[in-house]
C-alpha cells in the first residue's frame, strides 16, 4: 500500500460518492466503500486459504478466502483482483470470474474496529503455487473445496467474517466450483460496473 493509496466510498445503492485514504479509512466510524473478495482454486476444487499477516488493521492472524482488497479508483474490479492476486501471493492470473455481485457485509472486531464493504467475490483458476507476499500473508494451504465449506457452514473452522457469511452463497452455486455459473456485470454495484 502506497500512503496516497485510496479507497472509493459508496452510498448504500453502490453509487460512488467520493474517496478516503485506505490508511485512515479503518477505525470505529468505517464508512461503506468499495472492495472484492477471490477464491482461488486448482484443478482438483482444492481452494487456497490464506493466514492473514500478523500485523494487519484488520483480523490480523485470521484465515481467510484467497484474496481480498479494494479497487483504486477508476479501476475496474477485475483489474484489481488480478493486481491484488499478484502482489499477495506471486500469482499471474489471466482472467478472473465474478461469481457473487452484490455481497456486501458489516463486521466489528473486538478493538471496536468496524469493516464495512460492497464486496463482490470472483473466482479465479491456477495451476501454479502461491508465493506469499509475507507483508500480506502470514501462510497459505490448499483444502479440497467441499471440505472447507462444510467446516465453514457447521462452525468447525473459524474464518474471517467476510469468508463466514461469503461460503453459504457459493455453496448455492453448486458443488463444482469450476463449474460455477459467472453472473452478470450489470449486477454489480454501480461503481463497480465496466464503463
Amino acid at each position: 500500500m502506497t500512503a496516497d493509496e485510496h479507497v472509493v466510498l459508496v452510498d448504500p445503492e453502490g453509487n460512488a460518492i467520493g474517496t478516503a485514504p485506505k490508511a485512515t479509512v479503518h477505525g470505529s466510524d468505517t464508512p461503506l466503500h468499495l472492495a472484492f473478495s477471490s477464491y482461488v482454486f486448482d484443478g482438483l476444487r482444492r481452494v487456497l486459504l490464506t493466514r492473514r499477516a500478523s500485523h494487519k488493521i484488520t483480523w490480523p492472524g485470521v484465515w481467510t478466502n484467497s484474496c481480498c482488497g479494494h479497487p483504486l479508483p477508476g479501476e475496474p474490479l477485475s483489474g484489481a483482483v488480478l493486481r491484488r492476486l499478484s502482489h499477495e501471493l506471486g500469482l499471474s492470473v489471466t482472467g478472473v470470474d465474478l461469481v457473487v455481485p452484490d455481497f456486501s457485509y458489516r463486521a466489528v472486531m473486538d478493538s471496536g474496529i468496524v469493516e464495512r464493504e460492497l464486496c463482490p467475490v470472483y473466482r479465479a483458476v491456477v495451476d501454479a503455487e502461491a508465493v506469499p507476499n509475507p507483508e500480506e500473508v502470514g501462510e497459505t494451504r490448499w483444502m479440497p473445496w467441499r471440505e472447507f465449506a462444510a467446516g465453514v457452514l457447521n462452525g468447525d473452522l473459524a474464518v474471517s467474517p467476510w469468508c463466514r457469511e461469503q461460503v453459504p452463497h457459493l455453496v448455492k452455486l453448486g458443488d463444482d466450483p469450476l463449474g460455477w455459473p459467472v453472473a452478470d456485470p450489470a449486477e454489480l454495484p454501480p461503481a463497480a460496473r465496466p464503463a
